[in-house]
């Protein structure tokens, strides 16, 4: 057995492979890992990349594929490629959930009988300190696209990233969440990380590289820890957990993973919540 499969049997290493199709994004979040917004530049993946990169993926033997940014949605052809990827392996989107409008939901139609599932933030049932955190007209738009997407046949979870103090407000979202139809399994809860825009504004907590669930990430500027390695402060790509600037083959970026997967000390399992 090599030491890819090895290390995904006893899944010291996810299964998942995540891509970061863009960077820019329409909202302006205050924790953002990659201080993405509407003027950001667009770094994009192109799709024949991704495409060969997620074959190549399934080919070493992951399971699953992973898409973020950046707003995935904004990239053009981003309901095509996904139609793509799932013919390959199982994928999940991050998404803000903010652009399903009629159009876009047309578009994504054909994914309700794809393996394709969404993963959409709402951190607060309170539209105000949802909004205040996130972007004017968020909660309104989440609480909308939801059933949209559910009633098209296409899965939705619900991913909330928790401020200190914001643990109480917790019942109340599960409360609103599973009235939108999407169940407690399909509910993720994990803190701010401070890394990108929130250790500019001093949020969340510190993760070393140990503390992050190692999943093999790629991006425009390289190959990464795990999808909250490549960060952005200060207008500038954070490179402590960059594996490797080349990314095809994939097995280049795999075989620096293992690497640095074989230094890590015996039962150093990620200690935060995060996935």
């Amino acid at each position: 057995m090599t030491a890819l499969a090895t290390a995904l049997a006893d899944e010291s290493l996810g299964g998942r492979v995540w891509f970061y199709t863009n960077y820019h994004c329409n909202l302006t979040c205050s924790y953002c890992l990659t201080e993405s917004g509407p003027k950001v530049a667009r770094r994009e993946l192109d799709r024949a990349t991704v495409l060969d990169l997620a074959r190549e993926a399934k080919d070493l033997g992951f399971s699953q594929i992973g898409i973020t940014g950046g707003e995935p949605f904004l990239v053009t052809d981003l309901p095509e490629l996904l139609a793509e990827l799932a013919g390959v392996l199982p994928v999940l989107v991050l998404t803000n959930g903010t652009l399903f409008q009629r159009a876009l939901l047309d578009r994504i139609a054909p994914l309700g009988d794809a393996d394709v599932s969404l993963q959409i933030s709402l951190d607060h049932p309170d539209p105000v300190a949802n909004d205040v955190m996130r972007g004017p007209e968020n909660f309104r738009k989440v609480v909308e696209a939801v059933p949209a997407l559910l009633a098209l046949g296409i899965a939705v979870r619900i991913a909330t990233t928790l401020e200190d103090g914001d643990a109480d407000d917790l019942p109340r979202l599960c409360i609103l969440h599973r009235s939108l139809g999407v169940g407690d399994e399909d509910h993720v809860v994990r803190p701010i990380l401070r890394r990108g825009r929130a250790e500019t504004g001093d949020m969340g907590v510190r993760a070393r590289y140990l503390d992050l669930p190692p999943e093999l990430t790629i991006t425009a500027d390289g190959a990464f820890w795990s999808p909250f390695a490549p960060t952005v402060r200060g207008g500038s790509l954070d490179t402590d957990l960059l594996l490797s600037r080349t990314v095809r083959p994939l097995q280049r970026p795999v075989d620096a993973m293992i690497t640095v997967l074989s230094g890590r000390p015996e039962g150093a399992d990620s200690t935060l919540n995060i996935r």
